[in-house]
């Protein structure tokens, strides 16, 4: 039997939590010749980052309250726009002056937005322009017709989980052990209460490590204070809930900036084939892993939403979720105006020598956060020999010049959509998903028709990805996340997945049960009217077939 390299060495460093900061941080540390263990209890990005608002943007509205993070915000935007060319995609956005609703008047916004233009450069992006009614109205004509112009600006759109995963993927082929579905139960001290590991069990086969490491760092995000607590230290945050609603289509093609009742800011975003609204933002003491979302929840954000763009409720809803802000601890400050800055703190004073933990920040700013994380990690280790921080400058490894998609079609023969799809995703490498088409040529069997996701791509997810579950496929592929939300395409996928992952039937039937009841989970607070109709039916059918959902 193989070692198993989790228990095979004392890595400099074991990173706990594989969310984007982890991710980065693994990455980071990989690059400048650590050893590396990153250990993620569910799935990369899989978390708090998958449920963020996708945007890498500069973060205009700290301008008023926070501009120190505007500023770092606008330059690692810039950074990750050109290390990972193949995920970002522009969203221009409208920020509009609208009768009736509260919001600032046109001069204001412009005002505004033209501070924010000092920083645009630095994230690449487009300066600001002023629209009158008419050339709003021409842009977008689902706006309210008491719109009264507008100023444009633009940002980055992102798969935030495939963002994660991506870092994670590029710290394991730089000598990182990375793994997913690996909880941390407890940390492994020496005789004098140095933090010099952790001992976690496998979640799906529920394998025990002993993981060494010369120091530790926590970075699971709203799990901080817990995690930190099983060494007796703390991580203080103040938690924010943020829910969005996701609608089965493009709406509009531009983002659009608006005022929800009571004046927090929202947006309505185009994100891929999707539209998302969202997000609230008030304080959760909840757990971050079960987050209910709520009718009034959800009535809020369409509300606020129909002042600007009254049609929304015409359009159909399929999902909404919601994940938790790790916001640094304040006290007598409004939800919406908590910084979101970061900390990396060092548990040494607390008698938890060995342990650091990395604390608020956004997703937009990852990657100085991962840096400053590794920066302290070295300080702790005591080595200063280390080479600089090269994440900012090196791609990640989809990042380089895309092949014909039409070409690569009739190579591979399958649908230049589904080529073009793949290419969102995987880039430069999208070659190396099709190639074991060659050798499997049922591999090119599109599975999930409203994506498409090809048999090929749900092979390299679970070959390559490190894909365990069918909701990591989901995860990686998009698999059911279209309009059918796996009605489709989940028993055929399931068949491949099962087959390279070795399910038998009672195992196939569980996921097949797991992956239903996390979509519902999200469908259950937006469904109404025919679409609950087809649920029933569907929920029906799934359950004469023996497939308990």
């Amino acid at each position: 039997m193989a070692a198993d390299p989790l228990a095979a060495i004392e890595f400099d460093v074991v990173i706990v939590g594989g969310g984007i900061n982890g991710c980065g941080m693994a990455r980071d540390a990989a690059l400048r010749g650590l050893s590396v263990a990153l250990l993620e209890r569910s799935d990369f990005g899989g978390e708090t980052t998958q449920a963020s608002s996708g945007m890498i943007h500069g973060g205009a509205r700290y301008l008023l309250y926070d501009p120190d993070t505007t500023k770092v915000s606008c330059e690692d935007s810039g950074r990750i726009a050109k290390i990972a060319s193949h995920l970002l995609y522009r969203i221009p956005f409208l920020y509009p002056a609208v009768r009736h609703t509260g919001f600032r008047g046109l001069n204001a916004v412009e005002i505004f937005c033209r501070l924010y233009d000092k920083y645009v450069p630095l994230k690449g992006g487009k300066p600001s322009t002023r629209l009158d009614r008419e050339e709003c109205l021409r842009l977008e004509p689902g706006l309210t017709p008491a719109v009264k112009g507008a100023v444009s600006l633009d940002e980055w759109g992102v798969d935030a989980a495939r963002l994660a995963l991506e870092n994670a993927l590029d710290a394991e082929a730089h000598g990182a052990v990375v793994r997913n579905g690996v909880e941390v139960r407890r940390f492994i001290r020496d005789a004098d209460g140095t933090v010099r590991g952790v001992a976690a069990r496998d979640r799906i086969t529920g394998a025990a490590h002993e993981v060494r490491g010369r120091c530790v760092m926590n970075a699971t995000g709203p799990w901080s204070g817990k995690v930190a607590g099983l060494a007796g230290a703390s991580v203080r945050l103040r938690p924010a809930k943020g829910v969005h609603l996701v609608f089965d289509r493009r709406i509009t093609n531009v983002g659009i900036m608006f005022p929800a009742v009571d004046g927090r800011q929202l947006f309505l975003i185009p994100h891929d084939r999707e539209t998302w609204v969202g997000t609230t933002d008030d304080d959760y003491y909840g757990d971050p892993g079960e987050i209910p979302i709520t009718h009034d929840e959800v009535e809020y954000l369409l509300q606020a939403t129909e002042t600007v763009f009254p049609a929304i409720r015409r359009y159909r809803l399929i999902r909404a979720f919601a994940g938790v802000r790790p916001t640094l601890w304040a006290s007598g400050r409004y939800e919406d105006d908590l910084s979101r800055g970061h900390r990396v703190l060092d548990h040494a004073g607390e008698g938890a020598p060995g342990l650091l933990s990395l604390a608020g920040g956004k997703l937009a700013a990852y990657r100085v956060m991962s840096e400053e994380g590794v920066d302290a990690i070295a300080g702790r280790l005591g080595r200063d020999d280390l080479g600089r921080c090269e994440t900012g400058v090196r791609v990640l490894q989809g990042a380089g010049d895309l092949e014909s998609a039409d070409e690569l079609a009739r190579e591979f023969a399958v649908p230049p959509l589904a080529v073009a799809r793949l290419q969102r995703r995987h880039g430069s490498q999208t070659r190396e998903v099709l190639a074991p088409i060659r050798e499997e040529p049922e591999l090119a069997a599109v599975v999930c028709r409203t994506e498409p996701t090809l048999a090929a791509e749900i092979v390299h997810a679970i070959r390559r990805e490190r894909a365990r579950t069918l909701e990591d496929v989901a995860r990686r592929t998009r698999l059911g996340r279209g309009p059918c939300q796996g009605s489709d395409c989940l028993l055929p996928a399931a068949g491949v997945a099962g087959s390279v992952l070795g399910w038998d039937a009672d195992e196939t039937r569980a996921e097949i049960a797991r992956f239903a009841a996390l979509r519902w989970r999200q469908r259950a607070p937006v469904i109404a009217g025919a679409d609950l109709a087809q649920e029933e039916i569907v929920r029906a059918s799934r359950r004469a077939a023996g497939l308990a959902t």
